[in-house]
């Protein structure tokens, strides 16, 4: 192996180990380290990626990175898919992908004014979409903004799944507190538009596309990931209660789960699912000309959901929650998938934002507040509905990605 070939690999394992602390799937670093490798003459090469490392191998040249999960940037995911596409169009020699690659990395992340911008308005749309009204809206938009702040100035610098109980440990007390002083209508609604500020949509939609794509080791670490930052915050909101039972005497009583007549409006729930999927492009760090692309794909996802959901007040059918998500799940995933082949850019921009509504945010929050109220049975009940949702997004996602792969390679027949 000459010493070209050495330093292409090199730059090819620095282009993957950008992508994978980025955002990007296992399928797509492995498959543009490949190709910048190849470009280059390298034929001998072998990647081997995991959800945070990876293993470059070729004729005398060995490397192996350990890739800790940070936040996600998906700007420079798009900008090392476009560099690789120059790589491959012969645009671009050694020198220029290594000078490329080092100012992607050093690129400049999303300024704090427009992190904390997207959380507030992500925040308050997501409390109108799960059925808050106007003043709740109001409200979480003053909570968002104390949250967005920690998220934006402290959380960096707390462990992952520390920073996630503190998050709902401050959402679940700012919302009570304001409940208490009667400046809140739907406490329950209030605190899930909340918490969604903190759901992990990065390692979850990337743990089903990693399975779908067969790499389970990958996949299933990312699910756990996941799993883990939900728990932590149940775990948050549960100690808020906690804290308020104690300073009063006794636990707040809610009752069911509640939709305002307003909020459920489909001149309200529309504008909201794009607001809020936007809000969510800004927190994951998206390229600014993608925002209403992702708006589309998040509201295209939730009408859909709507309409197929029998709980909801504008549904068309009486289908389960499960079963709504399911096809919910497959028509973002679907028009996730156009818009990507449309804009020339990952899949992952879309899909990761898109998805995000659908994801049950609010029985995180009920499981949370039965397990504190002891009633073991209604926890159980909720979580379980929660499982079931999540499974029927991935089975979604899933499906989707190969009905999509089945009428692409037909066309390439044709």
């Amino acid at each position: 192996m000459t010493t070209e070939q050495e330093r292409a690999l090199q730059l090819a394992t620095e282009a993957g180990h950008i992508l994978l602390e980025n955002g990007a799937e296992i399928s797509r670093v492995e498959e543009t380290m490949t190709r910048i490798a190849g470009h280059y003459g390298v034929e001998d090469e072998s990647f081997f990626v995991l959800s945070n490392g990876i293993i470059a191998t070729g004729q005398h040249y060995a490397r192996a990175e350990f890739i800790p999960i940070k936040g996600t940037q998906l700007a420079r995911v798009v900008e090392v898919n476009q560099l690789s596409r120059d790589v491959c169009d012969g645009n671009c020699s050694l020198d220029q992908l290594a000078s490329r690659l080092e100012a992607i990395r050093h690129s400049a992340a999303k300024p704090w004014w427009e992190l904390l911008l997207g959380i507030t308005v992500g925040v308050s749309a997501f409390t109108l979409l799960f059925g808050g009204s106007l003043t709740d809206a109001s409200i979480t938009f003053v909570v968002g903004m104390l949250l967005g702040s920690f998220m934006t100035f402290l959380m960096p610098h707390l462990s992952r799944f520390f920073g996630n109980v503190v998050g709902g440990l401050l959402s679940g007390l700012l919302c009570i507190v304001a409940s208490r002083l009667g400046l809140g209508e739907h406490l329950p609604n209030m605190i899930i538009g909340t918490i969604i500020a903190l759901v992990p949509g990065v390692p979850f939609t990337n743990g089903i596309r990693d399975i779908a794509h067969e790499d389970y080791i990958a996949g299933a670490t990312r699910m756990l990931d996941a799993f883990m930052v939900f728990l932590c915050i149940a775990l948050g909101v549960c100690v808020a209660f906690i804290i308020d039972s104690r300073l009063h005497q006794g636990l707040l009583q809610l009752g069911a789960p509640m939709v305002d007549e307003f909020a459920a409006r489909w001149a309200i729930q529309l504008p909201a699912a794009l607001l809020g999927t936007v809000g969510f492009s800004v927190l994951f760090g998206a390229p600014r000309r993608y925002y209403v692309g992702c708006g589309l794909c998040g509201m295209a996802g939730w009408a859909l959901f709507l309409l197929l959901n029998g709980d909801m007040r504008v549904a068309l059918f009486h289908f389960s929650p499960a079963e709504s998500a399911l096809f919910a799940a497959m028509l973002v995933a679907v028009l996730s998938q156009l818009m990507a082949q449309r804009w020339h850019c990952p899949t992952t921009i879309y899909l990761i934002c898109g998805i995000i509504p659908l994801v049950p945010g609010g029985a995180i929050f009920w499981t949370a507040y039965y397990m504190v109220a002891s009633r073991l049975g209604m926890a159980a009940a909720t979580g379980f509905v929660a499982i079931k949702v999540t499974i029927a997004i991935a089975v979604g996602i899933i499906l989707a990605g190969g009905i999509v792969r089945i009428v692409n390679s037909l066309r390439k027949r044709v």
